[in-house]
């Protein structure tokens, strides 16, 4: 009997526990044992293709909606899960998320992340449609990343929280009706698509008063309990991607039984539980040690990301991470993607990607890494090529000692005496990137890349880089500050 795969998106990465008891009774009545979570947050099972019949039943009464062996609408994925676990801005808190949520009267077609751009635990850019949030409450700036390219598109101005389902909508259409902006489009073409959207009617158009600065890169550990303010949360990953329904079950009972209203799903493929009390603490510990569950896996091991429903993908992680682990090899803040499937469109600061195997055997990888090791950075860089699998992880080895080396030389390298601080205000210039229209502005400098507020532009090293799309220095532009921030 042949296998299908359903999939349900959960918006946000979030889902009731309620919803997700009825998604369990289903996928379990249709004789699932396990599910798993992919890396845009979304659900999946499988299931024999003659019990599809009874699930469309279960879930048209549940009124769920999933789609059969396809994904044409990718879920919407967004940083809701680390709100007060990790870090974030001051004006992002449930209630804006769930209202832009809830906003959309639609089905996007093109991936859509809502991000705080103060986080790192989301990715930034794996969307079509990126909105991050500025420090002008409830405005986001919207980066735009064209189907199959990794060319990015700031928009001119901030968009408003409530706009933000409209906005995407009309981006969508516009790229989905332009052959030339869905196949991709040139660095002299990309005003295109704003010339073509229409702007919002009553819509307030606000500037950005700086560039997007994103902050240094780091994955926070997203595994087992840990506390928050007078509370505690609890990740959950599973070494085989799969979570026994039996499991979830019970964890959804506890939910119900401790007032847990929601659950979350992350990138990283793993479960996160937020407002467990100290009361119940001890409760959630014997749910955990009944079902023997591990929750301290090795850095080396979580820190990757790799293509949904790809059992040899999550093989070569595992024979990867076992690797490391005997080596005691130190990964630091790298995170590891592996496109067994080379368009796949992963997050990674380190990418494996498999170019060919010879004679139906022997895989042989591309070993790249983006330009400063930030996996929100586009700009890429080959580091060894025609690798075969055995050699893997000696070569992903030399690199981890090559990225701690760039990290001490940087170190040293970006130390330049900033203008004294009387001096700062007479800086009348910013300098403009014309790819991506980041802006350097010498009186804040460049701290998550190391260089200090007052530090001129003209002492900037000439291997500066544009810190969003990788630019060289020479891709910057002076404008007066007037002109740009009016």
């Amino acid at each position: 009997m042949s296998k299908i795969t359903i999939k349900i998106n959960l918006p946000g990465g979030i889902v009731s526990t309620g919803d997700l008891q009825s998604i369990l009774r289903g996928a379990e009545s249709a004789g699932a044992s396990s599910i798993s979570f992919g890396n845009r947050q979304q659900l999946y099972f499988e299931i024999d293709e003659d019990q599809l019949e009874d699930l469309e039943h279960h879930f048209f009464v549940s009124d769920t909606v999933y789609e059969v062996n396809a994904n044409n609408h990718p879920n919407m994925i967004s940083s809701y899960v680390s709100e007060d676990i990790f870090d974030s801005t001051g004006w992002l808190r449930e209630g804006v998320y769930k209202d832009i949520l809830d906003s959309f009267s639609f089905t996007p077609t093109l991936k859509i992340n809502l991000v705080d751009s103060s986080q790192t635990f989301i990715p930034f850019f794996t969307g079509n449609i990126n909105f991050i949030s500025s420090e002008v409450s409830n405005y986001w700036y919207m980066y735009v990343r064209f189907p199959k390219t990794n060319q990015i598109y700031c928009w001119s101005s901030l968009i408003y929280s409530e706009d933000i389902s409209e906005m995407s909508k009309r981006i969508e259409s516009a790229i989905l009706e332009s052959p030339a902006l869905r196949h991709g489009v040139n660095a002299a073409d990309d005003h295109f698509l704003e010339e073509n959207v229409s702007p919002l009617s009553g819509s307030i158009r606000q500037l950005p008063s700086s560039a997007l600065k994103l902050p240094s890169f780091q994955i926070p550990c997203y595994e087992g309990f840990n506390r928050y303010g007078d509370k505690y949360w609890l990740g959950i990953y599973r070494r085989n991607e799969h979570f026994s329904i039996g499991f979830l079950k019970d964890v959804c009972a506890m939910c119900v039984q401790t007032r847990i209203g929601q659950l979350y799903t992350t990138p990283w493929r793993s479960l996160l539980i937020k407002g467990i009390t100290a009361a119940d603490h001890e409760q959630w510990k014997f749910l955990i040690l009944k079902h023997g569950i591990r929750t301290r896996h090795a850095t080396s091991e979580l820190n990757w990301q790799i293509e949904d429903l790809c059992e040899p993908g999550l093989h070569l992680k595992l024979a990867l991470a076992k690797a490391f682990d005997e080596e005691d090899l130190s990964t630091g803040d790298l995170c590891f993607a592996i496109k067994m499937n080379p368009k796949a469109g992963l997050f990674g600061s380190v990418i494996l990607k498999r170019t060919h195997v010879l004679d139906g055997t022997e895989e042989r990888f591309d070993i790249l890494h983006t330009a400063d090791f930030n996996p929100n950075s586009k700009n890429t860089v080959c580091y060894r090529k025609d690798v075969t699998t055995a050699a893997l992880a000696e070569v992903l080895a030399e690199l981890c000692l090559y990225y701690q080396d760039q990290i001490v030389s940087a170190i040293h390298h970006n130390h330049i005496e900033p203008v004294s601080g009387a001096d700062i205000d007479t800086l009348d210039t910013v300098f403009q990137c014309t790819f991506c229209l980041s802006v350097y502005d010498e009186k804040t400098g460049d701290e998550p890349g190391g260089v200090a507020p007052g530090t001129l532009f003209e002492a900037l090293p000439e291997t500066f880089r544009c810190p969003l799309c990788e630019a060289e220095k020479s891709a910057f532009t002076e404008m007066e500050r007037h002109k740009m921030y009016t």
